[in-house]
């Protein structure tokens, strides 16, 4: 099912020029917090199955990888956000205890360095009910992308957060068309 291109579905390889640990450490609420892309990820990618039909299971499973494939946009963006920190600059960003744990390697935790917890992920084995729980997860992630977007000025910074918001606001309008069909058809 997974073909990994190496390359990102929203091209940032090398275009955050400016050191800024202080949005890393906003950025990482996205990677690993309640309304992260990998809670995203796990939460679609098993409600699939339980989906009554293939419409649903495919755009859930649509959807789930290229929730991973955010994952991997914010990974790269923390890694240029962090790229040549000391540890004093670390330190003073309120990365010390994220350094003590983990060095610079990335752990899926919020902003608060609270870490991931299956409990994020949400499903029922009710179709619409797992739907509307996605156009929540949708708008709450929209909403957190909104707030990071407050955060910075940087236009390298602010360009992909842009582009992963407006994603969110297609994924939720594909949810809401895929739980209309299933009102209107019963299901």
């Amino acid at each position: 099912m997974f073909l990994y291109q190496k390359r990102l579905q929203y091209p940032i390889n090398i275009n955050i020029k400016r050191k800024d640990l202080r949005m890393a450490k906003m950025l990482i609420s996205q990677y690993g917090g309640s309304q992260s892309e990998l809670a995203a990820a796990m939460r679609y990618l098993n409600q699939r199955y339980t989906m009554p039909d293939n419409r649903g299971k495919a755009l859930l499973s649509d959807i789930g990888c290229e929730e991973l494939s955010h994952l991997e946009i914010i990974a790269t963006m923390i890694y240029q956000l962090m790229k040549g920190a000391t540890v004093e600059e670390l330190k003073a960003a309120g990365l010390d205890g994220h350094y003590a744990e983990h060095k610079k390697a990335l752990y899926p935790t919020d902003a608060n360095g609270v870490p991931f917890t299956i409990t994020y992920v949400s499903t029922t084995g009710d179709p619409k009910a797992d739907l509307m729980e996605d156009m929540a997860a949708e708008q709450k992630a929209r909403a957190v992308y909104e707030n990071l977007i407050d955060l910075t000025t940087d236009p390298d910074v602010l360009a992909p957060l842009l582009w992963l918001r407006q994603r969110e606001v297609v994924h939720y309008n594909r949810f809401k068309e895929l739980f209309d069909m299933y009102v209107e058809e019963g299901l």
